[in-house]
């Protein structure tokens, strides 16, 4: 808990897939410097990473990721063609065997996550119940994740309405939020990778595939609807590290995103500082 002069530290853990590894880095970065968060919010990978961090698993966390190949993620997937690409059976039979869920309300930590209710498009605020199964809703990524059934509601992925769940924060009684942005540089990650050469007067015979055309459409709406909820509700300092080059599904590279976690997080520890 914190002193009685320090204000609350929220910590809004955004969406963004195998880039959401990189939010150990900056849990790691933070606790370093002193900067315990005192409330944990998360959508999508943002609310797996803090519902373990609200357990004091992180360093478990931590472990397996950066252990993690194609051959274990491949283990990990029941295949389905019917509402989305993955069931999640096997991800959550997982963490079962790793995890004690004994409901969000007995985590060391506060915690609640983000998902949006399919009927309705409206978000979902989950504070309590299964830790496993609100997760499970938050992470419910259309098209890869088949929806959650959460008590009689169909529940998809919190990043849809609330990529950065700050206001989530600020309702749990935060001081001070500290947001981190996942998806902030994923806009035109490929003329930065690969520039176009100087002679563009010709017109380009091989077009973008259709898997590219559909990916940089979902990146372009993410970036736009982060933007626009961190507008209207800002965060007091946000962390931004730089995982353009780190696809939706890189989830083997979990070092090199705790790497860019840690790095974004040491460049706003001053400001950090000056807030509290």
């Amino acid at each position: 808990m914190p002193s009685n002069n320090r204000p609350r530290i929220g910590l809004a853990l955004g969406s963004g897939s195998a880039r959401g590894w990189s939010h150990i880095g900056v849990i790691k970065s933070l606790q370093r410097a002193g900067y315990s968060p005192d409330i944990v919010c998360g959508t999508s990978i943002g609310a797996l990473v803090g519902a373990v961090q609200a357990a004091g698993h992180l360093e478990w966390l931590e472990k397996w990721v950066r252990k993690l190949d194609w051959q274990g993620i491949l283990a990990l997937m029941d295949i389905r063609m019917s509402g989305g690409l993955i069931e999640g059976r096997r991800l959550l039979d997982f963490f079962r065997r790793h995890f004690v869920d004994e409901g969000i309300e007995k985590l060391a930590q506060p915690f609640a996550c983000v998902a949006t209710e399919l009927e309705t498009g409206r978000e979902v605020w989950l504070r309590q119940g299964s830790v496993i199964d609100a997760v499970r809703a938050s992470i419910a990524l259309p098209g890869l994740f088949t929806p959650a059934r959460y008590g009689d509601r169909l529940l998809v992925d919190g990043g849809l309405v609330n990529p950065v769940p700050v206001s989530l924060c600020r309702a749990m009684g935060a001081d001070v939020v500290i947001a981190v942005d996942l998806n902030w540089d994923l806009i035109g990650r490929r003329s930065r990778s690969q520039p176009e050469s100087k002679a563009t007067i010709a017109p380009r015979s091989d077009g973008p595939s259709m898997l590219g055309v559909l990916t940089t459409s979902l990146n372009i709406m993410q970036v736009r609807i982060t933007q626009s909820r961190l507008a209207g509700e800002p965060a007091d300092v946000i962390i931004r590290p730089r995982l353009s080059d780190i696809s939706a599904m890189d989830f083997n590279r979990a070092a090199q995103a705790i790497e860019q976690g840690e790095a974004a997080t040491e460049l706003v520890l001053s400001q950090i500082a000056d807030m509290l």
